[in-house]
């Protein structure tokens, strides 16, 4: 009677021994046991000589394996835990981690053929601009042909030399404008690290649930900076197409005076 007591309170608690916890986690025990004699768990819930585990202790197993699944060391991980003082805390510094490195571009790449690419740029295809092309870190070439990074860009350099443009001349925009993206990049991560991540590279643990707050901030900003960019470099053209163009008008004024 008494255990059918405890186990019935040990469920209606969403408590577990330790071989329920590590099946629930999917470890061994003896994995679970040397987290524990890591302090990487925190202790159990005693009984007698009964260890009873609860919901805690699960969400902090799984964020372990999510750590390690990541890549981090088990020293690294202690480090970490020790930073939060709950499963939630430590997940929140990783959705924090993941907010600010996951991926801008959701670009797809494409193969193409060497007669693929014969097709498209005819005698422009040389050992020259394929070289460019690796340089800036677009292609990566194999045995039947390249990987370009971007269907899109691919093309649009395709459709520019179809327009008349020639490759080289592409190819040196293309370099032109990878330096412009990458400063303006450079300006957008250092806003973002010197006056909404400044508690990061601070000694003491952030507080609790500012790791949370930062990862919506995080989320927030991230789509104001295509529109910035989107903004600045339609001004940009509006700004320069009128002053070339009147230019043009200029000129050809004076070459018919």
């Amino acid at each position: 009677m008494e255990k059918q007591r405890a186990a019935s309170a040990a469920t209606a608690q969403h408590e577990y021994r330790v071989e329920e916890l590590a099946r629930a986690a999917g470890i061994t025990t003896r994995t679970l046991r040397f987290y524990r004699e890591r302090k990487l768990l925190q202790p159990p819930r005693r009984e007698g000589r009964i260890a009873w585990y609860g919901e805690a202790h699960l969400a902090r197993l799984r964020v372990i394996a999510e750590l390690l699944e990541r890549g981090h060391t088990l020293g690294g991980i202690t480090e970490l835990i020790g930073a939060g003082e709950s499963g939630r805390d430590v997940a929140e510094l990783i959705g924090l981690e993941a907010a600010i490195v996951a991926p801008w571009s959701d670009e797809a790449p494409v193969n193409l053929s060497w007669q693929d690419l014969k097709d498209a740029f005819g005698d422009q295809l040389t050992d020259a601009n394929t070289a460019e092309s690796i340089a800036q870190g677009y292609i990566t070439v194999h045995e039947e042909g390249i990987t370009h990074v971007s269907r899109r860009l691919m093309d649009a350099t395709t459709a520019l030399v179809a327009e008349g443009v020639p490759l080289g001349a592409v190819l040196e925009a293309s370099r032109r404008t990878q330096e412009h993206v990458d400063a303006m990049a450079e300006l957008f991560v250092g806003l973002v690290r010197d006056h909404l991540l400044g508690a990061l590279v601070q000694d003491a643990p952030l507080p609790p649930g500012e790791a949370a707050h930062l990862t919506e901030q995080i989320q927030r900003v991230r789509p104001l900076a295509r529109t910035v960019a989107d903004a600045q470099f339609a001004l940009a053209m509006d700004r320069r197409v009128h002053a070339e163009y009147d230019g043009m008008l200029r000129q050809r004024r004076q070459d018919g005076a």
